[in-house]
């Protein structure tokens, strides 16, 4: 009986020594696997307590701070008109710097603004109206009214040396100068298009390539000169 009893109790613990390890790598498994499933920290809300809460609009934060990285290096702090106007131009936002908020600040005043010949408001505006009132209110040249009268005052450019600021003519319905529109940058223009109203286009389009005349730089001394005759 004793010999029995010996043998039962030796298998009973050969059994439990060889379960051990396979034990062990079970739970070592258990564990892994709860360490790659995502944890969440309980007691957080994303909501706010309050029914509303009010954050300050991107446009009140001023243009000229910079951000210091810890690397030292300065991140300016860009208008939101630029990164608007960025994308509508088709270039990278460092190119546009501070100096152009108040021609893109303009340019969204009026973008949209229905084509209305022979007029200045935004209930509708011409062409040349929107161009004489851009470049007084932005550049502070004045203009005379009419396109072709603009077009008298200008030096002419090629299109391979135009600047932010020139005015660009077209011949759209009839012979001579019909249309005009202020360069922008990177082929693009800004108008009073008979179709869209204020917007920007590209001189690379088909229709406006066919029907440029000219780009021209207007100074102020020109303007007084004409205005005056």
């Amino acid at each position: 009986m004793r010999l029995l009893n010996l043998i039962a109790v030796i298998i009973l613990f050969a059994s439990c020594t060889a379960l051990k390890p396979v034990i062990g790598k079970q739970e070592d498994a258990q564990t892994s696997q709860r360490s790659n499933e995502p944890r969440f920290i309980e007691n957080i809300s994303t909501h706010s307590s309050n029914q509303h809460v009010n954050i300050e609009p991107f446009s009140k934060y001023p243009v000229d701070k910079n951000i210091v990285t810890k690397s030292g290096n300065a991140i300016e702090i860009m208008n939101p008109l630029q990164f608007k106007y960025a994308i509508l131009m088709d270039v990278p936002v460092e190119e546009l710097n501070n100096s152009n908020t108040k021609l893109f600040g303009f340019i969204e005043d009026w973008y949209g603004t229905p084509y209305h010949f022979g007029g200045s408001s935004k209930d509708g505006i011409d062409c040349s109206a929107f161009a004489g009132s851009l470049m007084t209110t932005v550049f502070g040249i004045g203009l005379p009214r009419m396109a072709k009268d603009q077009y008298k005052v200008c030096k002419r450019v090629s299109k391979t040396e135009m600047e932010e600021g020139d005015l660009v003519f077209f011949h759209t319905t009839r012979k001579g100068i019909s249309h005009v529109g202020v360069y922008l940058g990177n082929n693009k223009f800004v108008h009073a298009s008979l179709n869209y109203g204020v917007t920007i286009s590209d001189l690379s389009e088909g229709y406006y390539a066919r029907k440029l005349i000219a780009a021209g730089r207007v100074r102020q001394t020109n303007t007084a000169a004409v205005s005056a005759n």
